[in-house]
């Protein structure tokens, strides 16, 4: 038996989020005496492939075709499930991303297993069963997940879990997996990315305006303070409907779901549908100058102020800390 992870990987090169699913299937095979076997799609170099055995993994299963060069649902799901049962694997991890969201629940009706997307946390092990805590309700509440099929499957949530260097190596291993024509029936033919911009669902750090910020014009102050705290910039559902920041910023309930390590709202009064995206972030700092704006119920920390005068005296104050 083992513990199958997916690690996804962008232009060849592995994501933070990688690392942190390696990191979550080596601490559970350390409770349950078993091994990690990392699956790689897609052209990575060996000296990427060679840091998963840093995580945990002890071997990983390389995937290198023309055909598998950009990301296809069907076809990936099909290698994972492929590589689950020739590595007779008992649990598959894989990260709760973009693309993870689509793989992880046809990755569980094709091996006919339990599923718990969202986790946040590490399994309780019982025999053979596992338990684990998961967020529900748009990140509004938490859920327990009961897997007790022999075969389970779990999507982590990014940054919910640390990724831990345990210094270990990996063997690499070419790998064929047996497909179908019907696994290419939809084919991804380009994929254009914004290279220079931190990916907000994996962000450490994301800071986020709203309305107060009056008009697009003003935005430059969001992109000079994310830029000195290398943050991926956001906006509320108001502002990208606009249209002075695009769609793909719009973070919330309809939006895109974060879980940084610290959110930064700036004029942004606190929408129970905004709260609902953002609500998974350890630590969330607000900025508005009405005191009683909902967001400050849920902060860690606030500062009442208009954001014109604050912004740029905590952008002052930042660049003399780092010395820039």
């Amino acid at each position: 038996m083992s513990i199958l992870v997916y690690v996804e990987n962008t232009d060849g090169k592995f994501k933070k989020s990688a690392f942190e699913v390696v990191s979550y299937a080596k601490a559970i095979a350390e409770q349950s005496g078993t091994e990690v076997i990392a699956l790689s799609i897609g052209n990575v170099e060996e000296s990427q492939l060679s840091v998963l055995g840093k995580y945990g993994a002890s071997k990983v299963l390389n995937v290198n075709t023309e055909q598998l060069k950009s990301f296809v649902n069907q076809a990936y799901a099909a290698i994972i499930v492929d590589a689950a049962k020739s590595s007779s694997a008992s649990i598959v991890v894989l990260s709760n991303s973009f693309s993870g969201k689509g793989l992880a629940p046809r990755v569980a009706a094709k091996l006919e297993a339990g599923l718990a997307d969202g986790a946040i946390e590490l399994p309780s092990i019982n025999g053979e069963n596992l338990q684990v805590k998961t967020g529900a309700f748009s990140g509004k509440a938490f859920a327990y997940v009961a897997l007790t099929s022999a075969v389970k499957v779990i999507a982590v949530n990014p940054n919910s879990f640390e990724a831990k260097d345990s210094e270990g190596t990996a063997t690499i291993e070419t790998y064929s997996p047996s497909l179908d024509a019907s696994d290419f029936s939809t084919i991804v033919k380009d994929i254009i990315r914004a290279t220079d911009k931190i990916s907000l669902p994996e962000a450490e750090i994301v800071v986020s305006a709203g309305r107060g910020l009056k008009g697009p014009e003003n935005w430059g102050m969001i992109e000079e303070l994310a830029n000195v705290l290398g943050a991926a910039t956001a906006c509320s559902k108001p502002v990208s409907d606009a249209g002075w920041r695009p769609h793909s910023e719009h973070v919330g309930q309809t939006g895109i779901a974060v879980s940084p390590n610290l959110y930064i709202a700036i004029g942004i009064s606190g929408a129970i549908q905004h709260l609902a995206g953002v609500s998974a972030s350890k630590t969330i700092v607000v900025i508005n100058k009405d005191p009683e704006a909902p967001f400050f119920k849920v902060a860690d920390y606030g500062i009442v102020g208009d954001a014109f005068e604050v912004i740029p005296k905590l952008i002052t104050a930042l660049k003399a800390y780092k010395g820039i």
